[in-house]
């Protein structure tokens, strides 16, 4: 079986990683077994530094799509245009998509047009909101997909819903856990924690990516006040809490534009700055360290938001929903919108240490990918 695992951009690779491991591992023990890692973007995409597959463990792309732009129309055709090509050069009995990139939604179509198995890992993830591109993504790669691996039951009964037969439908569990539970030993304490001065628990972590967001300066600036108004605020005599501590250290790891807006937004707010960290974007075993040992996260990534639930660690996030709600149901993690207010509340709690109790979903036991190419093994059409 000749297995292709088309990565869309760089958070893909932290998924895919323990698929390949899998392959391999099921190859090794005599299984008629073989992927080919594809990446829709071009072999300098600054994002892919080597530092990224050195600490996933990994090997880069074996082909790279090259396909570069803003425009997500005409990103979509390229990378539909490249992708057939690939797929005539090279014999594929399933293609693997991840996430709900237009990129992934391009693959997926292709896929299909040429008769090939397509399975969506992350399948049943839904905002409920059709003005999003995203979400139509979502909706046209899961009703292409003939094998759908969800992360927990809301997906699964989502996809349901929509008419998926349940025999396409496959809760694998979390995929994340299963590079985060490999490498759990191996996380590294960012330096830049001791050049600091900041000890593990004792500071929050703020990360943002969401263009939606970045771009919105008035509510930005907003948001980062209260942010930092809470962090900074006495929480000792007001939470009743023994020993709480007057307010706590930010640091936030943030890539090009969203360190440009926040830097612009920071410059204009009249609140003390001096607990606020602006850092370098870290690799994934220091940043993997740096969110499992802090005391709150903020955050608009629901990959981050899910590791927190992992790591019982409180995230609010800033979306008024999540693909992944049992990260809220039962995890760490709490919706607070884009609310200045909200968010103030929010991290007041987190500095008074006053949090719901949480769980770790169903699945999250880092086995999810063994799942994977075990269905696709039992799975696969008898004349392979």
């Amino acid at each position: 079986m000749n297995i292709c695992l088309l990565a869309g951009a760089r958070p893909n690779f932290v998924k895919v990683a323990p698929i390949i491991k899998a392959i391999e591992k099921a190859r090794a023990q005599g299984r008629d077994v073989a992927c080919t890692l594809v990446y829709a973007g071009a072999d300098n995409d600054s994002t892919l530094e080597q530092s990224l597959f050195d600490d996933l463990q990994m090997r880069r792309p074996d082909v790279f799509l090259g396909v570069e732009c803003q425009s997500l129309n005409e990103l979509t055709g390229r990378v539909m245009g490249e992708f057939e090509k690939y797929l005539s050069l090279h014999p594929t009995d399933v293609v693997i998509v991840v996430d709900d990139l237009a990129s992934t939604m391009a693959a997926a179509i292709v896929t299909k047009k040429q008769g090939i198995r397509l399975a969506h890992l992350v399948a049943g993830t839904r905002s409920f909101d059709i003005n999003m591109p995203k979400e139509i993504n979502r909706l046209v790669i899961d009703g292409l997909s003939d094998l759908l691996f969800t992360a927990g039951e809301g997906a699964s009964y989502t996809v349901s819903k929509e008419g998926v037969q349940l025999s396409q439908v496959y809760q694998v569990g979390n995929i994340l856990m299963d590079t985060l539970r490999a490498n759990y030993q191996r996380l590294r304490r960012p330096e830049v924690l001791s050049q600091l001065g900041i000890e593990d628990g004792q500071y929050i972590v703020f990360t943002l990516n969401r263009k939606a967001l970045v771009n919105d300066a008035g509510n930005l600036r907003q948001m980062l006040k209260e942010m930092l108004l809470a962090a900074n605020e006495m929480s000792g005599a007001d939470s009743g809490v023994p020993g709480a501590a007057k307010g706590i250290p930010i640091v936030a790891p943030l890539r090009d534009y969203a360190r440009r807006a926040v830097e612009e937004q920071l410059a204009t707010i009249n609140v003390p700055l001096g607990s606020f960290h602006i850092t370098q974007p870290m690799g994934y075993l220091e940043f993997g360290y740096l969110t499992a040992h802090a005391k709150g996260i903020i955050t608009d990534s629901g990959n981050v938001a899910e590791e927190a639930t992992f790591n019982g660690v409180p995230c609010a996030t800033l979306n008024s929903y999540t693909e992944h709600i049992e990260t809220v149901r039962i995890g760490t993690n709490v919706l607070v919108g884009e609310n200045p207010q909200r968010l103030h509340e929010a991290v007041a709690d987190m500095v008074c240490g006053r949090w719901k109790t949480s769980n770790i979903p169903d699945r999250w036991d880092g086995r999810s990918a063994e799942r994977i190419v075990q269905i696709l093994l039992d799975t696969q059409p008898r004349n392979l």
